[in-house]
């Protein structure tokens, strides 16, 4: 009996101190007001504590079954608290946002993270991308005012970066790789970007020398984090160019976070503002979400989707176009019949699995799919006149075209159709050893296209057809009469049915370490990529490349805050299905990857002025670029040789100031040099078509001191000319033309009625958050850009003329944006 009772007694203690023992899991991300996650946050519960890491994120355990109060503090925020009482074993997640007593507009984060500033990445704040004013507002619009970054065409959201071309650049959504569309021949055919800055919790970019975990490409990594809402959320913005809300939230038990987000875009404002009057009916539209779920403590599931409609119908009516001198002033006067009926559909959808196994091994898995139906139909008649203009002051007919010097007409027709499937499979992982990190990869690719092209162009001078410029075609009448076919001006016919399987992988490595009393990172990595193309009367082709690629940052113990970056490596290119089909529809999949040598070597010094932060980015780089896969570049349209018969290079230098010319608002300057050339076939060097000589950019953000609510953005971009502007059938060599220098300006101004400290207690505007109303001026100085020539000749003198194809002019803008 008494060993009955000490058996009971054992076990009554035994279980009273495993109950007691017992513990919960509180875990997140500290965020500031914008949205960007605090390193080394104080997170204090009694007298254990954590510190947030370099991400922002902490993990504690806390007693269960009992309250507990944790404390978030932080040097120059306000504290956070709160109390729980947790079940044992249960998880928590909190995700504080500390607040700050001073004002401040969308300050962009750029040295808050040093793990983004040891490894030359910028990070940009999203609050600030949705206030910059822009032709396509978002993440576009304000990375082309960044150094090494260019776009000479407001109306379109892709940009060249240090010499490379749209199809150069890495984009990745939570990790997830996403595509653009094939087709889009022209800015105003874009629509919506797939990035929605609505979503967005961070946006970090490299301009070069990034690290062996991101993709296989030349030029750049744009990486996107949507965010996980903490609470209730609602944004809505509107404006004459179009409208977008989104709405997120999480479940009672915090398992589940989601956040949706619709936009409708509508290029008519702009298109409209044109010379060419049109009957213009676009309708861009898309809806996206990211939805993650909790399923244990251990195991998370996100998910990404995308649905997007881009439907293009237009139809040009009439042209003039003014060009030439004071003194010989000359028109193109031009009347259309027809029009054009595009269609871009996207389909999206990935699944990405994080297990954490333990505090030092994450793994994680992500599927995705993506799916693009294309079309692109048009037949369009343009009857000319070249002539020239009255420029007598005073006369009635002053500006009409008098006298005609060459009368022709222009027939255009294409139905080409594309149908896309891509799906992805990969698996990543990263172990925490002590000061080391190791990640490593690997990812499983198919690409099946299909792919009509049908296209043709007749040109008719004074009732003569116009033979194709290059052809064995030798005119001997009256003593040989003419027997040759008519033939149209171009045409291309080619029908495709491809498949591409993709085998890459990487491995890297991390250290944090000391030389002397200096902070040193190191990172080195390879990245290994084979790829296989196959298809209808294609002979199957398998080729694989390597690349090695590292990088050393130094921070020296000075008084001066500076950092020291050295970063390069062996990047390749493996050919997409665009880079396989050469100028005349054909695929040739013998295409090699472009691979380029790159060497970055930067400098970060941050510093006090006028008692404000300021930082100073400059990076010196080189590449040396072989198998080179000519291209021409015509508006946003890239046609590819495919063949590697050119060799190129480039360098340059990127400045950018940045920190507050306003106190408690960040701006920047930013100075880019460039020259980049090619040799193709060892006829010699010549400009690429994207050697963007000088690039200067302005985003400046002020306020008013007295009304601190009404604010003022601007956003000022000036580029040299771009080569181009040739015919597109034209040799390189015989045409190395530069179009006119770029310059714009977009201006905001806005003023908030309501937020934080202006909330309204009762009436219809109890329920905002926020609410601010704007104008915007698009292209304040009304300069004329161009992006293209119109190519016509003089039937007189057989001059050739090139007219300039002018993009928007000076646009006006209302917008609302609220939260709620």
């Amino acid at each position: 009996m008494k060993t009955l009772k000490a058996s009971l007694l054992l076990l009554f203690s035994l279980v009273t101190t495993l109950v007691s023992a017992q513990t919960a899991t509180i875990k997140g991300l500290v965020f500031d007001e914008n949205n960007n996650p605090i390193s080394g946050v104080n997170v204090l519960a009694g007298e254990k504590g954590v510190m947030t890491t370099i991400d922002g994120g902490y993990s504690m355990e806390i007693p269960a079954n009992r309250d507990v109060t944790i404390i978030y503090s932080y040097v120059g925020f306000k504290n956070a608290q709160l109390t729980v009482n947790l079940l044992p074993n249960e998880d928590f997640e909190f995700n504080p946002t500390l607040n700050v007593n001073i004002e401040q507009i969308g300050v962009v984060e750029i040295d808050v993270k040093r793990r983004k500033r040891v490894e030359g990445i910028v990070s940009l704040s999203p609050e600030t991308i949705r206030k910059i004013p822009g032709a396509n507002s978002g993440v576009e619009n304000v990375l082309i005012s960044l150094p090494g970054v260019s776009n000479n065409n407001e109306l379109s959201t892709q940009y060249a970066v240090r010499g490379g071309n749209y199809d150069e650049n890495l984009v990745y959504v939570n990790e997830i790789e996403v595509y653009r569309p094939f087709l889009i021949r022209s800015g105003q055919q874009e629509g919506l970007s797939f990035v929605n800055s609505d979503l967005t919790s961070s946006v970090d970019f490299s301009a070069g020398g990034f690290q062996a975990k991101f993709g296989d490409k030349l030029s750049s990594v744009l990486d996107i984090t949507y965010r996980r809402p903490t609470n209730f959320e609602a944004s809505a913005d509107l404006s004459f160019l179009g409208a977008s809300v989104s709405v997120g939230g999480k479940s009672k038990n915090g398992r589940l976070s989601g956040i949706v987000g619709m936009r409708y875009r509508d290029n008519s404002l702009f298109v409209n503002a044109k010379e060419t009057e049109t009957n213009f009916r676009p309708r861009f539209a898309d809806a996206q979400t990211y939805l993650s779920y909790k399923i244990s403590n251990k195991f998370e599931l996100g998910f990404l989707g995308n649905l997007s409609i881009n439907d293009y119908q237009y139809e040009p009516l009439t042209r003039q176009t003014n060009f030439g001198t004071i003194a010989d002033p000359r028109a193109l006067l031009v009347f259309y019949e027809g029009q054009e009926e595009d269609r871009y559909n996207t389909y999206f959808g990935a699944l990405k699995g994080t297990y954490v196994v333990s505090e030092n091994y994450t793994a994680k898995f992500i599927g995705s799919i993506y799916q693009t139906t294309e079309q692109e139909y048009f037949d369009i008649l343009a009857q000319y006149r070249l002539g020239e203009v009255n420029n007598n002051i005073g006369d009635e007919n002053l500006g009409e075209v008098e006298f005609s010097e060459g009368i022709g007409s222009q027939l255009t027709h294409a139905r080409n159709d594309l149908d896309a499937l891509i799906f992805n499979f990969e698996h990543k992982g990263n172990l925490k050893l002590e000061e080391n990190s190791i990640e490593y990869g690997v990812k499983y690719t198919r690409e099946d296209i299909r792919d009509r092209v049908q296209e043709y162009e007749i040109i008719d001078s004074a009732g003569f057809s116009i033979r194709p410029p290059i052809s064995d075609f030798a005119n001997d009448q009256p003593y040989q009469a003419y027997d040759s076919p008519i033939v149209p001006y171009t045409s291309i016919r080619a029908l495709n049915d491809v498949q591409i399987n993709r085998i890459s992988g990487y491995a890297q490595w991390s250290r944090r370490a000391t030389l002397g009393e200096s902070e040193l990172w190191l990172n080195a990595g390879l990245r290994a990529h084979n790829w296989n193309v196959s298809g209808d009367g294609i002979e199957s082709t398998s080729q694989t490349v390597i690349s090695p690629r590292a990088q050393i940052s130094l921070k020296p113990n000075w008084d001066m805050d500076m950092l020291f970056r050295l970063s390069g490596g062996v990047y390749h290119q493996p050919p997409f299905y665009r880079e396989l089909r050469d100028s005349t529809g054909t695929v040739r999949p013998e295409v090699k990857a472009q691979q380029s040598i790159h060497i970055v070597l930067g400098n970060d010094y941050s510093f006090d002025l006028w008692d404000r932060p300021f930082t100073l980015n400059s990076e010196l780089y080189y590449k040396s670029l072989t198998d080179v896969n000519p291209y021409t570049l015509e508006n946003v349209r890239i046609r590819y040789r495919a063949r590697n018969n050119a060799i190129a290079y480039a360098y340059g230098l990127d400045l950018r100031l940045a920190g507050e010319f306003v106190p408690g608002t960040e701006s920047w300057v930013s100075i880019g040099y460039l020259k980049t050339e090619e040799n193709i076939d060892d006829r010699g060097y010549i400009f690429r078509p994207t050697d963007q000589r000088l690039k200067f950019g302005v985003l400046f953000q002020d306020y008013v001191k007295i009304i601190p609510d009404l604010k003022m953005y601007l956003n000022m971009v000036y580029n040299t000319g771009l080569p181009g502007g040739s015919p597109s059938y034209a040799d390189p060599y015989d045409f190395q033309t530069r179009l006119p220098d770029y310059k714009r300006a977009d201006l905001g101004v806005s003023y908030v009625l309501i937020h934080d400290e202006k909330r309204k207690d009762s009436g219809m505007l109890k329920s905002f958050k926020e609410l601010t109303i704007g104008a915007e001026i698009f292209n304040i100085f009304d300069v004329q850009n161009s992006i293209t020539n119109t190519f016509v000749r003089d039937v007189y003198t057989k001059v050739q003329y090139a007219i300039p194809n002018y993009l928007t002019p000076r646009v006006f803008n209302l917008r609302v944006t609220a939260k709620f």
